[in-house]
C-alpha cells in the first residue's frame, strides 16, 4: 500500500490544497503532518499572538481532517529529521509541500531534499499554494531581469496570467493508523492581545464569507476609512494558509465589480512582494534600495521609539493605530502605513526597528509582506517616490474625518469634540491639562527638516 506524505507550513487548510490534492490522488494513504520546528523559536519568529492563532489554526485542520476519517499528525524538533522519521515509520515514497520563498523556506526545501533523496523518496514542491501566480511565472520581458522592482507593471502582467481552478476539500483523507502524534497545542495562557481574532479555515471561511456578502463591493470606495473598518481582516488568514489567496481571487472576480478589483489589486501586493523576495532574500534585513541613511539612534532616539511603540507620540492618529496593535495584535492598513512614515521619516528611525517590532505583535507577520511595506514606507524598498512622507494630522483628517477612530483606541481624547480630537495642541491649557494627552514628542516641521537633511534633499 502507498503512503504518502503532506508537510503543512503556510498552508493550513483542507480546500484549495494541492498538495493534499496530488497525494490523494497518487497514494493509498496520506500523512498529513505538521512540524512545530525548533528553528521557527530559535528565529525569534515564535511571538505569542501567532503562536495562539497557530493553535487555533492545528485544532480546526485537525477537526477537519477527522470530519473525513483522518487525522493531523503533530511532531516537535527539527522538520527535517521528524519528515524523515515519519518516511521510515511508514516507507512514504514521497512528500508534498508547497513553495515559498523566504530564505529560511529556501533553506528547509533544500535540506528536505538532501535528506530524502538517498533514501529513495520523492520531494515534491507545489507552486501557487501560498501565493496566487507562483513568483517565477511573471518575469519581466527585459533580458537580464529576474523580478519586477516596480508594482504596476507586475500587476498588469500578474492579471494576464490568470489563476488556476480551485480544488475542492477532499471528501475522505486515510490516513495510516502507525504515526505517532504529539498532543494539540492550546493558546498561550499569557502574553497575547486581548483582542486577538480567532484562528482555522472554519473561521477564516466564515468570515471571508460575510465580507464577500457585504464588504467587498464597497471595498474601493471604503478601505482607507480607519474608523469604518471596512477591510476585509483576511490578512492572518492568509499569513497562515487557512485560505487560499487563489480561491479569493477566483471568487472575487466572479463577484466582479470596482470593489472586487481593488481588493483583488491588494491579493496582488502580496504576490509582489514575494516575487521581490524570492529574487532578493537579504532584502528581509538589508535595504532593496540603499539610500546612505544614517539613521539616529542614542537616547534620543530610543525615548523616541519607546514612546511610538507605547502609542504616546502626541499625534492621535499615530497613537491610535499603536493602540490598536497592542490590542488586537493586527493594525488598519492605513494606520501601518502611518505608523511606519512617521517611525522612518518624521523619527529617522532605522526601519528595521519597526518591523522587528509589527513581527513581536502582528498575527499576520509575514517576513514578505512585513518587511517590504516598511521598506516601501521608508524609501528603500520598491516605492517610486522614496521620499514622501506622510503627514499624520493631514492623513487624519482625511481617513478619520470626524475623529471616530482616534477616539476609539486613544481614551484621553474620547471626549474631545471636532477636529481638535486630530490637533489636541490646540485645545486651551486647562483642556489639554484635564484630558492628560501628552504634548508632540517633536514637530513635524523639525522631523521634515532632518529627514531631508539626512538624505540631501533641497
Amino acid at each position: 500500500m502507498s503512503v504518502a506524505v503532506v508537510l503543512f507550513t503556510a498552508d493550513l487548510r483542507l480546500h484549495d490544497h494541492p498538495p493534499l490534492h496530488a497525494a490523494l490522488a497518487s497514494a493509498d494513504e496520506v500523512v498529513p503532518l505538521f512540524v512545530l520546528d525548533d528553528a521557527v523559536g530559535a528565529a525569534g519568529f515564535d511571538a505569542p499572538n501567532r503562536r495562539a492563532f497557530l493553535a487555533d489554526c492545528l485544532r480546526d485542520l485537525d477537526t477537519g481532517l477527522r470530519e473525513r476519517g483522518g487525522r493531523l499528525v503533530l511532531r516537535t524538533g527539527d522538520v527535517v529529521e521528524e519528515v524523515g522519521r515519519i518516511v521510515t515509520e511508514t516507507g512514504a515514497n514521497a512528500v508534498h509541500m508547497a513553495a515559498d520563498v523566504s530564505a529560511f523556506a529556501q533553506r528547509r526545501e533544500e535540506r528536505l531534499r538532501e535528506a530524502l533523496t538517498p533514501v529513495g523518496c520523492r520531494l515534491r514542491v507545489h507552486d501557487a499554494v501560498v501565493t496566487a501566480v507562483a513568483p517565477g511565472a511573471v518575469v519581466p520581458s527585459d533580458a537580464g531581469r529576474d523580478h519586477f522592482s516596480v508594482f504596476t507593471p507586475y500587476f498588469r502582467r500578474w492579471s494576464e496570467e490568470g489563476v488556476r481552478t480551485p480544488f475542492r476539500a477532499p471528501r475522505a483523507v486515510r490516513v495510516p493508523s502507525g504515526p505517532a502524534s504529539a498532543p494539540l497545542p492550546s493558546r498561550p495562557g499569557t502574553g497575547l492581545s486581548p483582542g486577538l481574532a480567532e484562528g482555522g479555515e472554519a473561521a477564516g471561511r466564515r468570515l471571508f464569507t460575510a465580507w464577500r456578502r457585504q464588504g467587498l463591493a464597497s471595498y474601493e470606495e471604503r478601505h482607507d476609512d480607519l474608523a469604518g473598518d471596512a477591510t476585509s481582516r483576511l490578512s492572518p488568514h492568509l499569513h497562515f494558509g487557512t485560505l487560499s489567496p487563489t480561491e479569493l481571487v477566483d471568487r472575487s472576480r466572479t463577484a466582479g465589480g470596482p470593489g472586487a478589483e481593488a481588493f483583488v489589486r491588494q491579493l496582488c501586493w502580496r504576490d509582489f512582494h514575494r516575487q521581490v523576495l524570492a529574487a532578493r532574500p537579504a532584502a528581509s534585513h538589508c535595504d532593496y534600495r540603499p539610500r546612505q541613511d544614517d539613521w539616529r539612534t542614542g537616547r534620543a532616539a530610543s525615548d523616541d521609539t519607546a514612546a511610538w511603540k507605547e502609542g504616546r507620540t502626541g499625534y492621535p492618529v499615530v497613537d491610535a493605530a499603536m493602540q490598536q496593535l497592542l490590542h488586537e495584535g493586527w493594525m488598519h492598513n492605513r494606520g501601518r502605513l502611518l505608523t511606519a512614515s512617521f517611525l522612518t521619516k518624521t523619527l529617522y528611525v532605522d526601519w528595521r526597528t519597526g518591523a522587528r517590532h509589527f513581527l513581536e505583535l502582528l498575527v499576520d507577520g509575514d517576513i514578505a509582506n512585513n518587511q517590504l511595506n516598511w521598506q516601501w514606507v521608508a524609501g528603500t524598498g520598491t516605492d517610486s517616490r522614496p521620499n514622501r512622507v506622510l503627514n499624520p494630522v493631514t492623513q487624519a483628517k482625511r481617513y478619520d474625518p470626524d475623529g471616530a477612530y482616534v477616539r476609539r483606541w486613544v481614551p484621553e481624547l474620547a471626549e474631545v469634540a471636532g477636529p481638535a480630537v486630530h490637533e489636541p495642541w490646540k485645545l486651551s491649557e486647562a483642556e489639554r491639562a484635564r484630558c492628560g494627552y501628552p504634548e508632540p514628542i517633536l514637530g513635524l516641521p523639525e522631523g521634515l527638516t532632518r529627514f531631508k537633511e539626512a538624505r540631501g534633499l533641497d
